[in-house]
């Protein structure tokens, strides 16, 4: 147990402070000045100290039994305390004097820069304002970064955006003195242009462990305008850097410069700070800070998992290269600063600050304190420009800015402002590499249909006869005619429907456009081989002939045809009562084609890397990955007949939603009969990854570049409100290409011009590994779509979810139904699962959990000498984590009385019987032995009588006659899946709860 003294009193300190606090290692943490929050952390002690009085210092911390000091802010580095403090025999967590010049002295930076090769933007350094404006006036590059060589609090820097602005900001360091002796050279830089992100490491001199990247707002204003800040908030991980980005930013930025110090003898132990700027030449540095930032400490540290105090005592020993940093996963943590009156040009200090209790009482906030004090009242006031910081973490980032947002409208003193807009730039890359939204989740299985076409082929197999050609799982079924005795051509079938497009269509009672798609999902595919549509054929089934419907349906058929060059010869009307409820109907369409031999496509013996991919605009979402769709809107609670966001024109979401699958055969058939065409890809269900493959040749793969077409505002509204991952957009949607054609490159304009379409990519050699569709510059084209979306995204979260503990010991079935219920911000459950505990290890229901990105712990049973104290660590557990409800799924332990008793009327169980029936275990046999027809299952409060507590909701199983109790089981589990959800929304959402009696109470009358 060790005594460490901190240096520094802002929200930087007060991260670390509060770090350190809960290290086992720590007794007391001195701080000097520290500010009235970080007073209030557990083990502080604020001390006077003169920190300009190196030999004070030393001689206290001796007194006091120190053994560590953390210096936070850059001036007494720079100034030397770390080498005075070494010499009196103290570890100090932080670089000497010579070393902190890294930040101290930008123009030395500069040069060090230069000479270890460490990649950065072009500059000068001037002491004469007239030769660095000639610099600015005369420079290939934009020169238009204005820097005070020496430390100025972090406001030194100037960004202009003209010359005559970057001139102006010269005189106001060199001429006019502005920063003072700090401004006693300027350095001129090159404006670099991308994402700035900040990338921290940890070094003891030689190891460096680098920290998760995160990103600063600098700019004062909301949209990144207004005056350069000390910093407005913070977000981390930052998903704009790539794991391979931050591997080169560790081996030619931090590593490069750790070992440049060691090689100019150097000493540099604490934490080395890059800010870069992510340039299409690679990352290059802005600045080094010899510390850690302000505000990035305050989202990084609470992701820590690793002792704070060990690493940095690692750090001072020079064994860190021993130790490996441990991180939260699947979280992000954001932090929104809150600022006085005048900032960033002055402070208002003394005004009351209200709402801190309020803020502080969310779930996962934290409030770190920058600028506060204590008056003669008693309250808590401002003591500077930046006041104070809300850190929320969350598994989704776009709920962290949510929560830290609205902490911000909860705290409340004059003049208060903080940007609504923190990490909103990383939402949509964060929704692109981990959304949870999936189309298997939407109810349509890919994987699923693929198995099934692999089943099914031997069965097809067995139908074969002369004439046909290839078999089934491409685009179109082949017949050769003269094989079966007749003479020419080829015949192409294909047949299709609309998916559940349909079911928007019927909901809107807007028919007469998807008959257009249901040829199109047809002609469009017989295209692929080479064919020209020549009749078509169409099914039409419901269960109550409309005649003005199915004329509205048939009309928009024929429309299609008329598009396809195609005739429509008949058709089959199917009036099925009882198959098919009220109005809905479903349609299937067949299309024939014909092909010259010499013509059919794909060429596949043909197609060679190097070959270009052409790709053909899509109408919008076609007519694949509708499901999808629906749960989406569903997930928003909007209508049909609202005004689409995405519209360019004021349209609905139906009338959007039904804009017809463009029809390719009169602008593609042209270039298929002049031979140029290799192959034409029919981007439909399975999207891109899944269906330019089915024309190429096993050698063969493609690389497409997103940034080459234009991607529809539908999908950015798709991927952000619903939270849809890259990989998932490219399987199921066509994400602006309707269909992709490959020729060779010497024919690309030709053919581009012919098919109105884009180049858009190449044909690469395949090799073993390979995936045969690769997508680059994906994420960042659908950032630019997806941007207008995330301030409504981020509204969204904003309502407070009731937090959620969930006790398993098995499978994990109905965690499973809690997980997809609390995920789907649509069904409207209040709740939100913060922490998964299992009595066993190794079981699926912690696989489930962690896969959904929820927190898990194993609580073994066996490892307590009695119930009452295993009890006890699941209730210390769930309070550490803030649970406020507690669900048994699968718990295979009885509780104690006194657990039931602290968690009474916050704590819900699903029984596999009807209660009061059939109570206890063996549930199903206790039914089965009874005789009765009728079981089911039932959600209740749990209470200390077993399976006494007060229902909340049922659902009824019937027996079936040959029922066993493995049989029954399974039935009722799927009604449990539906009962445990609905009776979790219930009490989340305070629709009713259990009064002192054990009774229910609800908020409404009726249930």
């Amino acid at each position: 147990m060790s005594n460490v003294l901190v240096i520094g009193g802002g929200g930087r300190e007060h991260a670390i402070c509060w770090k350190l606090s809960l290290s086992e290692n720590v007794t007391t943490i001195f701080i000097h000045p520290g500010n009235f929050g970080i007073s209030q952390v557990n083990k502080v002690v604020i001390v006077d100290l003169d920190v300009t009085n190196h030999k004070e210092v030393c001689d206290w911390c001796i007194s006091h039994k120190v053994r560590l000091v953390i210096v936070g802010p850059e001036d007494p580095l720079a100034a030397g305390i770390a080498d005075s403090l070494r010499q009196a025999g103290l570890y100090c967590f932080g670089p000497g004097r010579d070393a902190a010049r890294i930040e101290s002295d930008k123009e030395w930076a500069k040069s060090f820069m230069d000479r270890h090769n460490i990649p950065t933007a072009r500059w000068g350094a001037f002491t004469v304002a007239e030769h660095a404006k000639e610099f600015i006036h005369s420079s290939s590059f934009p020169a238009l970064v204005v820097k005070a060589s020496g430390l100025a609090a972090g406001k030194g820097v100037v960004v202009a955006d003209t010359i005559d602005e970057a001139c102006q900001a010269v005189d106001a360091i060199l001429v006019e003195h502005k920063f003072g002796g700090a401004g006693d050279t300027v350095v001129v830089e090159e404006l670099l242009q991308g994402e700035e992100v900040s990338v921290l490491a940890f070094t003891d001199g030689t190891s460096v462990r680098v920290m998760l990247p995160s990103q600063d707002h600098k700019r004062h204003l909301e949209g990144d305008r207004g005056a350069n800040t000390g910093g407005m908030g913070a977000y981390c991980p930052c998903p704009l850097i790539d794991s391979n980005t931050l591997r080169i930013v560790e081996e030619s930025v931090l590593q490069r410069a750790v070992k440049g110090m060691r090689e100019e003898k150097l000493q540099f132990i604490g934490v080395l700070y890059a800010g870069l700027m992510l340039t299409k030449e690679g990352p290059k540095v802005l600045e080094f800070n010899c510390r850690f930032g302000d505000p990035e400490t305050q989202v990084i540290l609470p992701l820590l998992e690793s002792d704070l105090y060990q690493v940095m005592l690692a750090c001072c020993d020079g064994t860190l290269g021993d130790l490996e940093l441990l991180w939260k996963t699947e979280v992000y943590a954001v932090g929104v600063v809150m600022a006085s009156h005048g900032y960033p040009e002055s402070s208002s200090k003394g005004n009351n600050i209200t709402g801190l209790e309020k803020a502080s009482s969310l779930p996962t906030i934290q409030i770190f304190h920058s600028g506060t004090a204590k008056n003669l009242q008693g309250s808590v006031v401002t003591n500077g420009g930046r006041v104070l910081i809300a850190v929320s973490v969350a598994t989704e980032l776009a709920t962290a800015v949510a929560r830290a947002t609205l902490a911000c409208t909860l705290i409340q003193f004059t003049g208060a402002q903080f940007r609504r807009d923190i990490a909103h730039k990383g939402i949509a890359r964060s929704i692109l590499q981990g959304g949870q939204l999936t189309y298997k989740a939407s109810g349509v299985d890919i994987v699923a249909g693929d198995s099934l076409v692999h089943n099914i082929k031997p069965m097809v197999a067995l139908s074969t006869r002369s004439g046909v050609l290839g078999g089934i799982g491409g685009f179109g079924g082949l017949f050769d005619l003269q094989a079966a005795g007749y003479k020419d051509p080829l015949l192409v079938s294909g047949t299709d429907g609309v998916g559940t497009k349909l079911k928007i269509a019927q909901s809107c009672g807007l028919h007469s456009t998807i008959g257009v798609d249901l040829v199109a999902m047809c002609v469009n595919d017989i295209l692929a081989h080479g064919a020209e549509p020549l009749f078509f054929l169409d099914y039409f089934a419901c269960g109550r002939l409309d005649v003005e419907t199915a004329s509205q349906v048939v009309a928009g058929v024929t429309e299609g045809c008329r598009q396809a060059g195609c005739a429509l010869i008949g058709g089959e009307t199917a009036e099925m009562p009882g198959l098919y409820s009220g109005d809905d109907y479903d349609l299937a369409g067949f299309a024939v084609g014909a092909v010259e031999r010499d013509h059919l496509l794909p060429r596949t013996k043909d197609i060679l890397p190097g070959d270009s991919v052409i790709g053909l605009p899509s109408s919008g979402v076609h007519s694949n990955g509708y499901s999808l769709v629906r749960k989406i809107l569903d997930s928003t609670g909007a209508k049909y007949e609202d005004k689409a966001p995405f519209s360019t024109s004021g349209k609905n979401f139906g009338e959007e939603l039904l804009t017809p699958t463009r029809i390719y055969v009169k602008s593609v058939l042209p270039a298929l009969r002049n031979g140029r065409v290799k192959a034409f890809a029919h981007i439909t269900g399975g999207g891109l990854t899944e269906n330019v493959p089915r024309v190429l040749p096993p050698r063969c793969r493609v690389l497409l570049d997103a940034s080459k077409w234009e991607i529809p505002p539908v999908y950015g509204w798709l991927a952000a409100t619903g939270g849809v991952r890259e990989g998932e957009l490219l399987r199921t949607f066509n994400c602006g290409v309707g269909a992709v054609v490959i020729v060779s490159p010497s024919h690309q304009e030709e053919v581009a011009k012919l098919v109105e379409g884009r180049i858009i990519g190449t044909v690469l050699e395949h090799s073993a590994g390979d995936s045969y569709v690769e997508v680059i510059n994906f994420q960042s084209s659908m950032e630019g779509v997806m941007k207008p979306y995330i301030a409504s995204v981020v509204q969204s979260r904003a309502p407070v979810r009731k937090r959620v503990g969930v006790l398993i010991s098995g499978s994990g079935t109905n965690l499973q139904s809690l997980i997809d219920a609390t995920t789907d911000l649509g069904r409207g459950t209040g709740a939100e699962i913060v922490l998964v505990i299992s009595n066993k290890p190794g079981v699926q229901g912690l696989a489930r959990a962690q896969k959904a990105g929820i927190p898990t712990m194993v609580i073994r049973h066996t490892n307590y000498s009695s119930r009452v104290d295993f009890d006890l660590a699941l209730h210390e557990a769930l309070e550490t984590a803030g649970v406020e409800l507690v669900c048994l799924a699968g718990f295979m332990r009885v509780l104690t009385g006194e657990f039931v008793r602290r968690w009474r009327g916050r704590l819900l169980n699903i029984h596999p019987a009807l209660l009061p029936l059939f109570k206890g275990t063996h549930a199903h046999r206790q039914a089965l032995q009874a005789g009765v027809r009728i079981t089911g299952c039932t959600a209740h409060f749990v209470e200390e009588d077993v399976d006494a507590g007060a229902i909340l909701v049922q659902e009824a199983v019937p027996i079936e006659l040959d029922d066993t109790e493995e049989t029954l089981q399974e039935r009722v589990k799927l009604a449990e899946h539906r009962v445990f959800p609905r009776a979790l929304t219930l009490v989340a959402t305070g629709k009713v709860w259990l009064d002192d009696s054990g009774k229910l109470v609800w908020a409404q009358k009726t249930q």
